[in-house]
């Protein structure tokens, strides 16, 4: 794949202001973020940002809302080091550093027009969050809507009253699994492979969306093959391998892929033989 040539503006650190905040799980946090004079992100869904403090670091964060939403953008952040830990204890009014958006989104225009199946496992529906906000601003572009949503147990849901929303809505076929779930929850216990059998689909017509955890895209990949859906039509994210977001420190590279630049967003066709990548 032939990579981008890096641009001055990538590495433009743009003053973004925390407009609000929401504590979603012990872990996760939610930051709504606008730029300075309220200026557009730009960005595509499945995109990402690079977040920094000063005198702390920088991280890449996956942008969790749609270009549909004006004047800010929304981040989800989980609390799993220094740089993260900081970040939230950050409140509404910090400023924070925004460079980017980088990567290669979501191919919206190749999606539309088709039926879609998009499968979320745990943190996964941070960066799905914005592909399914553009779908529903945008649903007279789209066939069927089918939404697969897997948590470890109900506490891990992220976006419950979202969850909900989509759950109600006569547009969209949604179901959810939990692995373990509480004395309340009534629907799925199992891995979220355990929902894709029940899914009525035509596959010649039908992409299917996956973002999760690595150990979830091998299962996925294969119950997916099997309902007969093309390798092409299979869009996978590899946002857990950004690091610097221009390609310069190797940390996404695999076998001549940089993740931040040919990627995140990939066909599973432009995957399967490539050792390492899923």
């Amino acid at each position: 794949m032939k990579r981008e040539i890096i641009r001055n503006s990538e590495f433009e650190v743009k003053k973004g202001r925390i407009v609000s905040t929401r504590q979603m799980t012990k872990i996760e946090k939610f930051f709504e973020i606008a730029l300075a004079d309220e200026e557009p992100l730009g960005h595509d869904p499945g995109q990402f940002v690079e977040v920094s403090l000063f005198g702390v670091g920088e991280a890449p964060i996956s942008i969790a809302s749609s270009p549909t939403k004006r004047g800010t953008f929304d981040l989800c952040v989980r609390a799993v080091g220094k740089f993260t830990n900081a970040l939230h204890k950050l409140k509404e009014g910090d400023e924070v550093g925004i460079r980017g958006p980088f990567g290669k989104g979501f191919p919206v225009q190749t999606l539309e027009g088709n039926d879609l199946l998009i499968l979320a496992g745990g943190l996964g529906i941070v960066p799905l969050r914005s592909l399914i906000d553009y779908v529903r601003a945008n649903r007279r572009d789209f066939g069927k809507v089918t939404i697969l949503l897997g948590c470890r147990t109900p506490k891990d849901m992220l976006f419950g009253d979202e969850v909900d929303e989509w759950n109600k809505r006569l547009d969209v076929n949604f179901s959810c699994t939990f692995d373990k779930a509480d004395p309340e929850w009534s629907g799925n216990v199992g891995v979220i492979t355990s929902l894709i059998p029940g899914v009525n689909l035509d596959p010649e017509h039908t992409y299917a969306v996956v973002v999760g955890p690595p150990i979830m895209y091998k299962f996925v990949i294969k119950e997916l093959l099997a309902k007969m859906i093309p390798d092409t039509h299979i869009i996978l994210s590899l946002e857990r391998h950004m690091k610097c977001g221009i390609g310069k420190c190797g940390h996404c590279q695999i076998q001549g892929i940089f993740c931040c630049q040919d990627g995140p967003v990939f066909k599973y066709s432009e995957l399967k033989n490539i050792k390492g990548a899923i």
